[in-house]
């Protein structure tokens, strides 16, 4: 996590210390151990970030706004992706991030915080479990971006997420696998694997 926020505090408009993160920890939620949660956000408050806690689930579109308004970047933490999407849907986080993003706020996703940002979060089904999802109806992520990202890619997995990509290419999606040192950066419909 150090190195992507190594990453991101240089494309940043102001410095780590003038800005204001929400640090969304929801997906966490079907895990007894979250220990991945306090380390990213450890690394934020280290490096000088404001940061606050926004947990998504139970909460309203209208608390959304008024706890996201005045904020400069989202940061939506790993976990389970398919629960994750449940409470953007149930909370309308879907539709407040976006409206967000239009007034320049920067979204950050990290494990399944950056697969919740494509059009699709199906194929993560070989990481992550859809039955913490029973309530969801659909695989149709934010749309933020036209590609999937496949995080946590190692050698172990490689044949696995080769299949993934080829079997979501016929389909018209493109899948990104990354390992855990690397990020995509994303800036109007460009962007760069670093």
């Amino acid at each position: 996590m150090q190195y992507t926020i190594d990453k991101l505090i240089k494309l940043l408009p102001k410095t780590p210390q003038e800005l204001k993160v929400a640090f969304i920890p929801t997906a966490a939620d079907p895990y007894e151990n979250k220990w991945f949660i306090k380390a990213d956000r450890d690394e934020f408050i280290k490096k000088g970030f404001q940061v606050r806690d926004v947990d998504i689930n139970g909460k309203t579109e209208q608390e959304l706004f008024k706890e996201l308004k005045d904020v400069d970047i989202i940061f939506v933490g790993g976990g389970n992706t398919f629960y994750l999407l449940q409470k953007a849907k149930e909370s309308s986080f879907d539709r407040v991030v976006k409206e967000l993003i239009e007034k320049s706020v920067i979204y950050v996703g990290a494990s399944a915080g950056a697969t919740l940002a494509g059009p699709d979060i199906e194929p993560i089904k070989v990481l992550d479990d859809p039955s913490k999802a029973p309530g969801l109806k659909s695989f149709r992520g934010l749309s933020l971006v036209d590609f999937i990202v496949m995080p946590h890619f190692d050698r172990k997995k490689k044949l696995v997420y080769e299949q993934i990509v080829n079997e979501y290419d016929k389909r018209g999606y493109k899948a990104i696998p990354i390992t855990d040192n690397q990020a995509i950066i994303v800036n109007g419909s460009k962007y760069v694997r670093v």
